[in-house]
């Protein structure tokens, strides 16, 4: 089959694109520009690349045109942000693709009342985000039910792997949370460090995306969770992150008033999103109807990204006598 990839360049269409050449499938990619994949593949060789700046063509209104014009058998959108440019292209490909497949977000739940959380809970959303996907999402499956339109949904956690920073045990992105860690320094964490974050690999996430592709009749019209097989607690984490690196992780707690007065203002918000949220999703229906499995633990995931992040940027760490990592 002929698969339009949608913001194909960047970290899920690192993984996803070579499975799909793999598979036997003919690759479009359409990107703004031709970026190298983040890690490298000879498949990638095989893909036709199509240039359009989505938010110009969206504001000329020919984008859902030019990706018809394609003439794809599926269409996957990884860079759907707001339910007008999701209804455009649904609107233009419907009767005219096999499959339509959108990357939305475990923030479509907002906070969870019961955990691990299922598609079919209650929607909380909160924030634009959050809010904004969830709206996609509901529009995308009443549009089904109304017309049949052959949609699937995916809803990853917190993307990492390779070339991608996750989330830290902190809740926001400051990579010297990963150093001190490997050095056995203290870290402080808000509250009681019992909120969860919930990662997955790109490589899964690209796995899930082939998968509803191969189950098309159990993936149609349904949305399913793209996450690890289990959700960290921040405290957990920490722990986990420290013993990769042969240490003890050493702990503080503070109320959350005080541990923000102590970080950066960029740091505290991202924190609060990520432990307001506290993604802790089920895969069960994702196992059950599309097969999924993921191949990495969350702290597998996050382990690849920061001995790529390490590597790259020279920050020593080698074997110790145990086989793990140490500075």
């Amino acid at each position: 089959m002929k698969v339009i990839i949608i913001g194909g360049t960047g970290h899920i269409g690192t993984y996803l694109v070579p499975r799909l050449i793999k598979a036997g499938h003919t690759v479009v990619c359409v990107s703004r520009q031709q970026a190298e994949p983040y890690v490298n593949d000879e498949t990638w060789t095989s893909v036709e690349y199509v240039t359009i700046d989505r938010t110009k063509a969206e504001e000329n209104g020919d984008f859902s045109s030019r990706i018809l014009a394609l003439k794809g058998d599926v269409v996957i959108d990884l860079i759907c942000f707001t339910t007008e440019s999701a209804r455009n292209l649904a609107e233009a490909l419907n009767g005219k693709i096999q499959h339509f497949l959108h990357c939305g977000s475990m923030w479509v739940h907002g906070y969870s009342e019961q955990i691990p959380t299922t598609e079919n809970q209650k929607r909380n959303p909160f924030g634009e985000y959050g809010i904004d996907k969830a709206k996609i999402e509901a529009y995308l499956l009443a549009f089904h039910k109304e017309s049949g339109f052959p949609v699937t949904i995916l809803h990853p956690g917190h993307i990492t792997g390779p070339g991608w920073l996750p989330i830290n045990p902190a809740g926001h992105l400051d990579p010297e949370i990963f150093i001190r860690l490997a050095k056995g320094e203290e870290i402080v964490l808000p509250n009681f460090g019992m909120e969860t974050v919930h990662h997955v690999h790109a490589d899964d996430v690209a796995q899930a995306f082939i998968k509803a592709i191969e189950n098309k009749k159990n993936s149609i019209g349904e949305s399913f969770h793209v996450v690890s097989e289990q959700a960290l607690t921040l405290r957990g984490f920490a722990e986990g992150v420290a013993s990769v690196f042969g240490r003890e992780a050493k702990l503080k707690f503070l109320p959350w008033e005080e541990w923000g007065k102590v970080n950066n203002p960029r740091n505290k918000e991202l924190t609060w999103d990520h432990i307001a949220h506290s993604p802790c999703g089920s895969i069960a229906k994702a196992k059950q109807l599309l097969n999924y499995q993921p191949k990495y633990s969350s702290l597998e995931a996050v382990q690849e990204a920061i001995e790529h992040y390490f590597d790259k940027l020279g920050i020593q760490v080698g074997p110790n006598q145990e086989g793990k990592y140490s500075s």
